[in-house]
Parts: structure tokens; C-alpha cells; sequence
């Protein structure tokens, strides 16, 4: 059904984990695409011996450039990108197909729902630690736990795990380099599809990954994402989610409508627009 992107850098034990995850916990015969940077810990050697689909580059080239590659080599309807420190929980793929089935449009983006760790004050994920790293994953224990991990659906899709449809991810161009090693590129691929007339940012509640949080961007010098946003959109990404993606909200509609045009909003814009000037 999916062809499951996973972008990863020197990353084997938590890659393993999950990509066995996908193996074990889907109900349908996914295609599996990592695109593995560096690879100098034997991830590389590993995913040639694995027969998994695959292509690498001999130094990390950050996330825009590696999804966009493995992208290419897609055979399914739909592209799914997935981090390679996430666990995909039983039900997880179930549940996306199954909201799949209740659009009339291949124009979406979707969200499966993270469990973390650690609290960040995110209103789209559940917080439940059970390990910080492959070696402490307490599978056994979220496994049986997993019946009480209830959540709604929720509005504000944009980081992974996303799906989207191949056509609308090659007609809006993928991740954008300009945003490379990555910071904001989530954003961005949303905006695009926003500005394409996709109004479905829709976070599943019952499709379920685990995530370690274990974040590879404290190894690259970052880009100011939030700055090129800012310059190339004409309004600070924190407003696009709040009033546009309406992000951590419950899911009442499956489509967001046009934000209204209230006088907080226009102040926000106006902010940004002096900011961007200034900036």
C-alpha cells in the first residue's frame, strides 16, 4: 500500500528496530526505501544484506535531498516518510488506510500519532516512556499498554510519520533543498501543499508510532529554517500552524476551512510582514 521512506545517519540499532516493526506490526506488504547517509556504522552493509531497497550518499546530505532520493524510487500510490527512531506500534497502517477510505480526494496530508518519552508541551502526541534508545525499549510493556493509548484525531499534520499521494509529493517538488540540512522543511512541504489546495492535515489518533526523540540534528551545523520560512511564505511558521493548520486541535471536520480573517490574525501577519522586512 505504502512506499515507506526512511531517511537515517548512523542510526543501525534504532534503523533495525524500525524497519522490524514495520515487518512484524503491518497488516499490508509496505515497500521499504531508506536512504542511508554515511553509513560508516554498517547500516549501509546492513540494508544490502537485508535486499532492502535503498540509496545512500557517502556523507549525510540532510533530510530534503535524502527523501527526495529515496522518493524516486517509489512503486506504490503513496509515500509515507518515516524517521528511523520510531517504532511502528500494531494498527498503525490499519488505521491510515482505513481514513484513507473515507477521502474523495488524493490531496492530503496525514499523521500517525507519536508516543514520547519525554514531555514537550505537544498537544498531537501521548507521552509514555518506555526506553530512550534501543537498548532500554521496553517493548513488551507498550505493547500491552497500548489499549489505553487513546487519543482523538487531531488538525495540524505536518511532521512524520506523514502520508501523502506520489502524484501531489512530485507535483509540489518534495522536500525543498533550499530548507537542506532540514529545519522548517516539514513546514514548508505543508505549505506547498497549501497553497496547492490541500485543506486535509489530518493527525490519525488511532495509528500509532513510538518515538525515541533521539534527534541527529545536534550533529549538523542547522539552517535557519525559521527565517527562510519567513522569507519565502511572507508569515512566521508559528502562525501558519495555529491559524491555518489550526495544529493540536481536535479533529471535529476532516478538512480545514479558510481561517477567519480576525483581528488577531491580521495583527499576526502584519508582525510578520515587519519582521521579514527587518530581518
Amino acid at each position: 500500500m505504502f512506499s515507506i521512506i526512511i531517511p537515517t545517519w548512523n542510526n543501525l540499532a534504532l534503523l533495525q528496530l524500525c524497519i522490524r516493526s514495520i515487518r512484524e506490526n503491518s497488516a499490508y506488504p509496505h515497500q521499504i526505501i531508506v536512504h542511508v547517509n554515511d553509513g560508516s556504522d554498517g547500516s549501509l552493509e546492513w540494508v544490502r544484506t537485508q535486499n532492502i531497497t535503498h540509496t545512500a550518499s557517502p556523507e549525510n546530505i540532510g533530510i530534503c535531498l535524502a527523501v527526495n532520493e529515496a522518493a524516486m524510487h517509489a512503486t506504490q500510490d503513496y509515500i509515507l516518510y518515516l524517521n528511523d527512531d520510531m517504532y511502528c506500534c500494531p494498527g498503525w497502517d490499519t488505521a491510515l488506510v482505513n481514513k484513507l477510505k473515507q477521502l474523495d480526494t488524493d490531496l492530503f496530508m496525514l499523521s500517525g500519532t507519536m508516543i514520547e518519552p519525554r514531555d514537550t508541551q505537544n498537544p498531537c502526541v501521548i507521552v509514555g516512556d518506555y526506553g530512550s534508545d534501543a537498548h532500554t525499549f521496553d517493548e513488551a510493556r507498550l505493547l500491552a499498554d497500548l489499549p489505553q493509548k487513546n487519543k482523538a484525531d487531531w488538525l495540524g499534520a505536518t511532521w512524520p510519520p506523514t502520508l501523502v499521494s506520489k502524484r501531489w509529493w512530485f507535483k509540489v517538488g518534495g522536500y525543498s533543498s533550499e530548507f537542506s540540512p532540514g529545519m522548517s522543511s516539514d513546514n514548508d512541504f505543508s505549505m506547498k501543499l497549501w497553497h496547492a489546495g490541500c485543506r486535509i492535515f489530518l493527525g490519525v489518533g488511532d495509528s500509532l508510532v513510538y518515538h525515541f526523540q533521539c534527534k541527529s540534528t545536534g550533529k549538523v551545523k542547522k539552517n535557519n529554517g525559521g527565517k527562510q520560512f519567513l522569507h519565502k511564505w511572507g508569515m512566521r511558521q508559528s502562525v501558519f500552524d495555529r491559524y491555518f493548520l489550526r495544529r493540536g486541535e481536535v479533529a471535529h471536520m476532516m478538512a480545514l476551512s479558510e481561517p477567519e480573517q480576525t483581528r488577531q490574525l491580521r495583527w499576526q501577519l502584519l508582525r510578520s510582514r515587519i519582521k521579514r522586512a527587518f530581518s
